[in-house]
């Protein structure tokens, strides 16, 4: 058996989820993040600077995440990195892209508060089943 494993983002949004679509007409979420780095220095990691980048999200509940994330959410994605190139100014530059397939808040560093609707008890013993017509003869 083997594990599946992929790219990973941990980042804190910068602006809200936009919606959009892609040129084949899918529904996209559009937003700027931020990712700390870090760099290894022997058996210690020390931050270094901060990423900023597009996350675009696939989904098909685009309305349900637009209303669950805001600015200054702490999140954690997975997927891959998209690389494309824009002409700016006539100048070529080449810009990159985290794509998500899952996306949910970073549970370490969001406080949020659980609310549920009470369930109702199911009776200890299922009601007898009626048979026959219930006329006497």
């Amino acid at each position: 058996m083997t594990i599946p494993i992929r790219q990973s983002l941990e980042g804190v949004f910068l602006t809200g989820l936009r919606p959009g679509t892609t040129r084949t007409g899918l529904p996209v979420l559009r937003a700027r993040v931020r990712a700390q780095q870090w760099q290894r220095e022997g058996e210690t990691f020390t931050p270094g600077e901060p990423v900023t980048c597009d996350l675009v999200v696939f989904h098909e509940s685009t309305q349900r995440a637009r209303t669950r994330f805001r600015p200054g959410d702490a999140f954690i994605a997975s997927g891959h990195v998209n690389t494309y190139n824009v002409t700016h100014d006539g100048k070529l530059i080449q810009r990159e892209e985290f794509v998500a397939r899952r996306l949910g808040h970073d549970a370490a560093r969001t406080r949020y508060k659980v609310t549920r609707t009470r369930r109702r008890l199911r009776p200890a013993t299922a009601p007898a089943a009626v048979t026959g017509s219930g006329r006497a003869s």
